[in-house]
């Protein structure tokens, strides 16, 4: 907030060529903005959409490429931004020296094959932009490297080929635009705190996979392994490439008893050509596919893997909010992720329902379970009276402490009377701490489930009617 009483200070620079992750110019924006007398601060690369925020808040920008770094800053006078520019150069050469060695200076690898031959590995992570993932990830397909593909925006005739080469060449691409894979053990992209387990996971779904995994680390199941395949890969045009992949290495894996299958609404011939390999599996199967005749929800599919354990299903946590009957108000659903949203839209049957990690969303800007400036837009926009649906998403890669800028918006929301219910996906071991994030939204007015399934339901009973379709009980 501004502190002087004369005109603000803008400050643009560009820095040709100087790149960092999203993710950690997102820190040095959010920490130069904290600072005392800073109105506004973006740092950030120079993309299309980036260049559009900075001019809409005013900023008269010079020439840039997205391969430059744009700085705006908007302080109260002169010298507090001075102060803020000083903070930004320690902040950015901290975030250089993150990758510096203390000993000689070596050239980094230029290509991803050059860096699997200096420093021998089993899986390669590509997570650059959607426009140079491709070569990446062929790169490490043929140097006979299974390769995860976090980048999104990738089309999918790349994706096909990327998929067809690694088919031959016997390894798995796991994507692109896959968030999620766990691999003994080890997390990659977002991913929550697993215990260890007889479960494997093949998810073309990011967020179904955290859910169905952190309802079966709460029941005191675990997990083997957790192979996402990419949103697309059970699409007609993939036709599962993946997702066969995946369920072979699983069937081969002697530390899975149990596959569980997971996506997004599949097309019916990946559908059923993913149903007929899954006959012939010597390893027991699960399947949770949305949207096919006779599926269930997330939850129930969770259920349904503890019941083949042994294992007893427990009372899902919640935490209510009390909450009047709103008959006749509108259902919005602000989601961060896809399947969760597609569920919970099902299950709904009515309402307004946006997944801001679509690709749509995600252009030139971090994941909104990273950034929530889109969703707490969204939040702000609903109207007195209505029901407010959103996910918050825990775990490894995700905002480090989500209530910090959630719950205040989630407050403001209940008091002025929208009905706010939190799906909240996460473990006990996850580093935002499960039940520190429930009391922070439910103290905040909201009710919370740990189900995202069970939240779609009581957002529909807070309306007043039950929900006109579903899947699950």
């Amino acid at each position: 907030m501004s502190t002087g009483d004369g005109p603000a200070v803008d400050l643009v620079l560009i820095r040709a060529g100087v790149y960092h992750d999203s993710v950690g110019l997102m820190g040095v924006s959010r920490a130069l903005a904290a600072l005392d007398g800073v109105e506004v601060a973006i740092v950030a690369m120079a993309t299309e959409l980036n260049l559009g925020l900075a001019g809409e808040l005013g900023f008269t920008l010079p020439e840039a490429r997205p391969a430059d770094l744009l700085i705006a800053i908007r302080a109260c006078d002169a010298a507090t931004a001075d102060a803020a520019t000083g903070e930004l150069d320690r902040r950015l050469t901290a975030l250089a020296g993150r990758t510096a060695g203390g000993g000689p200076a070596e050239a980094p690898p230029r290509t991803t094959g050059a860096a699997a031959r200096a420093h021998p590995a089993d899986v390669v992570l590509v997570s650059v932009p959607g426009e140079h993932a491709f070569a990446e990830a062929l790169d490490a397909v043929e140097a006979g490297l299974s390769v995860m593909v976090f980048s999104d925006n990738v089309p999918v005739a790349q994706e096909i080929v990327l998929k067809e080469r690694a088919r031959l060449r016997d390894v798995l691409v796991m994507g692109p635009d896959c968030g999620t894979a766990v691999i003994g053990g080890t997390g990659l992209g977002f991913a929550n705190v697993l215990r260890p387990g007889p479960v494997g996971v093949v998810a073309a779904s990011g967020t179904g996979a955290q859910q169905v995994t952190s309802l079966l680390d709460l029941a005191g199941a675990g997990v083997s392994h957790v192979l996402g395949v990419g949103g697309r890969d059970l699409s007609a045009a993939v036709g599962g490439l993946s997702t066969l992949r995946a369920l072979a290495a699983l069937d081969a894996d002697p530390a899975t008893e149990l596959i569980v299958l997971i996506s997004k609404p599949p097309a019916p011939e990946a559908a059923d050509t993913v149903q007929r390999t899954l006959t012939t599996l010597a390893t027991p199967a699960i399947t949770a596919l949305l949207d096919v005749p006779g599926a269930s929800d997330l939850t129930a599919a969770a259920e349904a893997v503890l019941r083949a354990l042994g294992l007893a299903v427990p009372r899902w946590p919640s935490w209510l909010a009390p909450a009047a009957r709103r008959r006749g108000s509108a259902l919005w659903g602000i989601y961060s992720g896809g399947t969760l949203c597609v569920e919970a839209s099902i299950i709904a049957g009515r309402g307004t329902f946006t997944d801001y990690g679509d690709d749509a969303y995600t252009r030139g800007r971090p994941h909104p379970m990273i950034d929530p400036a889109l969703r707490l837009e969204a939040l702000a926009k609903v109207p007195e009276g209505d029901v407010a649906l959103l996910d918050v998403v825990l775990g490894h890669g995700a905002d480090p402490d989500p209530a910090v800028t959630l719950a205040p918006a989630v407050a403001d929301a209940t008091g002025r009377g929208v009905a706010v219910v939190v799906a909240l996906v996460g473990t006990e071991g996850d580093p935002q701490g499960l039940h520190r994030q429930a009391k922070a939204f439910h103290s905040a007015g909201a009710s919370v489930f740990v189900s995202n399934a069970h939240a779609a339901r009581h957002a529909v009973a807070l309306l007043g009617d039950a929900p006109e379709s579903g899947v699950g009980t």
